[in-house]
């Protein structure tokens, strides 16, 4: 007996935050491991309203999948198949975070990583005894499972691909360690390698947090990881995120490089130790003084910098904003995210903050929406909300200026001597361009 499962991607209606530009969106690789992991004898259908919106499709059962700004849009579909009597699934990272909340508009949520549940979870299904929660154990088999490619839309820009979870930094603004656990899990290369081999798109995004790794081991395996996209003739070209550790290993950078890496995140979020404390940086604490060293190591190569801050941190005054600008102008990275500090549900300073009662907006679900990272969404311990407004409004000015980008992309020519990887750069600033509009606007 044949059987159909309905996927659905959903989007903030408001149309916001980093997936405003189309060519910053990205597959929905969860969804994409979950049609994997089906049996058979099921057909699977994604619904992704990055490209489409939503539309009814009859189903046997749904899954759907968000993060915090869409989760408003995930509730509302997931009513419609519940109103006629289809099962929902929801999953992800905010309904891991707030199960009891998803509980009120879905039948079932998936807490955690799915891969260790789901099997079980079908079983239910088939015998009619779906439970409201099934509660994930992370272990390091369930990093094994790669996505299905063939689903996603073609007019996808990127593909993208994990290799490991878990992050043993529990950075107060981040979720990831709640999610994913603090014990750093990898995959194995081989069955990375041969999922990016199924990757219709040129250009591919490693969503790793941190894909070089940690403890002595993390040169080695990086290394066979590139030096098999070389082997295998894998011609793609590549971005990711990484700690500033990514610097330390130069035969690393090599390959890198070699197997197609244009671009690295680090996540810098700020220039001085009193912010980086507040955020719970500790590597970045300590590396401080050779982030000038860690551009240049990683240039040297032909790789660009990506450098992400955050403005809003509890030491933040307006006048430390500015510097912050000012340093960001002055540095050596090649392109720049700027975002608002943004308590999400999971972290440490989402419950700080509510527990000291700075939440502007607490109107749940519906605020939700609000979450995307373009809104100031609590009182600044040191200054007024409006002036943080204006600080990260003038820095969009200031850092996208169409001649700073311009006057940034020939200094990155010049050091990286590849025009390909200086593109990347500059079409990277150009995106964010666009996104610091929102910001802007709310101003």
């Amino acid at each position: 007996m044949r059987r159909k499962l309905v996927l659905v991607n959903p989007v903030n209606p408001n149309r916001l935050g980093l997936s405003i530009n189309r060519s910053g969106r990205f597959p929905p690789l969860g969804l994409g491991i979950v049609a994997a992991l089906m049996p058979a004898n099921w057909d699977v259908e994604l619904i992704d309203e990055n490209f489409t919106p939503f539309a009814f499709s009859d189903a046997d059962l749904v899954g759907v999948t968000s993060f915090t700004a869409s989760i408003t849009r995930a509730y509302d579909i997931a009513g419609i198949y519940r109103k006629k009597g289809i099962p929902t699934v929801i999953g992800g990272i905010h309904a891991s975070m707030l199960p009891d909340e998803a509980s009120e508009h879905v039948d079932t949520v998936v807490v955690g990583e799915v891969e260790s549940v789901w099997h079980e979870l079908l079983g239910d299904f088939e015998r009619g005894k779906l439970k409201q929660r099934y509660q994930s154990q992370a272990t390091s088999e369930t990093v094994l499972q790669g996505a299905r490619h063939d689903l996603f839309h073609p007019d996808y820009v990127c593909g993208s691909i994990q290799t490991a979870r878990g992050c043993p930094m529990d950075c107060e603004f981040c979720s990831v360690s709640t999610f994913n656990g603090r014990r750093y899990r990898q995959r194995d290369v081989e069955s990375v390698l041969d999922e990016l081999e199924t990757i219709r798109p040129q250009l591919v995004y490693f969503v790793d947090d941190n894909l070089y790794g940690y403890g002595a081991h993390a040169p080695e395996r990086a290394i066979r990881l590139f030096k098999g996209i070389i082997e295998r003739g894998i011609k793609k070209e590549w971005f990711t995120q990484a700690s500033i550790n990514f610097a330390e290993n130069d035969e690393v950078l090599e390959y890198a490089a070699r197997s197609g890496c244009r671009m690295v995140l680090l996540g810098l979020e700020a220039e001085n130790p009193d912010a980086l404390k507040d955020a719970g940086k500790r590597l970045n604490l300590r590396m401080l003084d050779e982030y000038e060293e860690v551009f240049r190591r990683i240039r040297s190569h032909g790789i660009a910098v990506l450098g992400s801050f955050i403005y809003g941190m509890d030491s933040d005054t307006p006048e430390a904003l500015v510097r912050r600008t000012e340093f960001i102008l002055n540095s050596d990275v090649d392109a720049v995210q700027i975002s608002l500090m943004t308590p999400l549900p999971g972290t440490r300073l989402f419950d700080r903050l509510l527990c000291e009662g700075r939440l502007l907006y607490t109107n749940f679900p519906a605020d939700w929406t609000r979450y995307d990272m373009t809104e100031v969404l609590f009182d600044p311990r040191r200054m007024k909300p409006k002036d943080l407004y204006h600080g990260v409004a003038d820095a969009c000015i200031r850092i996208y200026n169409p001649y700073n980008l311009w006057c940034r992309y020939l200094r990155t020519l010049a050091t990286v001597r590849s025009n390909a990887t200086a593109w990347w750069a500059y079409s990277t600033n150009l995106n964010y361009m666009k996104t610091s509009l929102a910001v802007c606007l709310r101003r």
